[in-house]
């Protein structure tokens, strides 16, 4: 995958400088959106933790990093387990100090009927893409709350917004659904607090990624989003002034009927 040159410089956008050596954390960093953004917060200045399941592809994705003469850590995790998770907080403490920005891009589906799937994948996508996106936020609202600073970007799907009929993914669109539902609290609990940290999700449509191919989308005429794309909508999140906050954005491909 071929990094975007000096895309997300002050002269690109100017309110993205104030993260320059602050940490970001990006979950499901392996493959697809994860990827891209990691990179993209790398050239931004940002120091980025990156986490995921294949220890290859962390690897290589941080050479990238270090190529853009950006700082990486790469921290393999299975969100599936909840001594990971608190492991990657702890990593990303001990050698920086702690999380300012969350991107919890983390997140699997199965695509089957819901009278037919097994108790084991539907627990899969619970555990992962509900239970790991909600503690990842409590781990990372503790670091920024000591530092007086934070945003959180947990990266949804339009299946959030609603359920695509006949296309066998109804728990997935559930777990979706119950991220724009956290995120909302969330946010509800941050201002009640009168907290500075920023909370949103981005909602994307058809992304031309891994997890499109493994989910046997049907194939399409329209051309998808890229990861990029998304990469764009994260740094643009991040790049709002301190009393602007963004809490939910949707993206689709021009072309897209769904």
């Amino acid at each position: 995958m071929i990094a975007k040159e000096n895309q997300y410089s002050a002269d690109f956008l100017p309110g993205i400088s104030k993260w320059e050596n602050e940490v970001a954390l990006v979950t499901g960093a392996t493959s697809g959106i994860g990827w891209s953004v990691a990179l993209a917060l790398g050239r931004a200045g940002m120091k980025v933790a990156v986490t995921g399941r294949r220890k290859e592809q962390l690897a290589e994705l941080v050479g990238l990093l270090n190529d853009s003469e950006a700082d990486g850590l790469a921290i393999p995790a299975d969100f599936s387990r909840e001594e990971d998770i608190a492991n990657v907080f702890e990593r990303v403490r001990s050698e920086w100090g702690g999380v300012r920005v969350l991107i919890n891009s983390a997140g699997l589906g199965y695509k089957q009927e819901l009278d037919q799937i097994p108790a084991k994948s539907l627990r899969e996508m619970l555990d992962v893409n509900v239970l790991a996106l909600t503690l990842c936020m409590q781990e990372a609202i503790k670091d920024m709350e000591s530092a007086g600073l934070g945003q959180i970007i947990n990266i949804s799907s339009m299946a959030g917004h609603r359920v695509p009929l006949g296309g066998h993914v109804g728990m997935y669109s559930a777990t979706k659904h119950a991220v724009k539902a956290l995120t909302e609290a969330m946010w509800g609990e941050l201002a009640a607090k009168g907290s500075p940290i920023k909370i949103g999700t981005i909602s994307p449509g058809m992304v031309e990624t891994e997890f499109h191919t493994k989910m046997g989308a049907d194939a399409i005429e329209i051309k998808m989003l890229q990861p990029d794309d998304i990469a764009d909508a994260v740094c643009f999140l991040l790049s709002t002034p301190a009393h602007v906050q963004i809490n939910e954005m949707m993206m689709r491909p021009i072309g897209q009927k769904t």
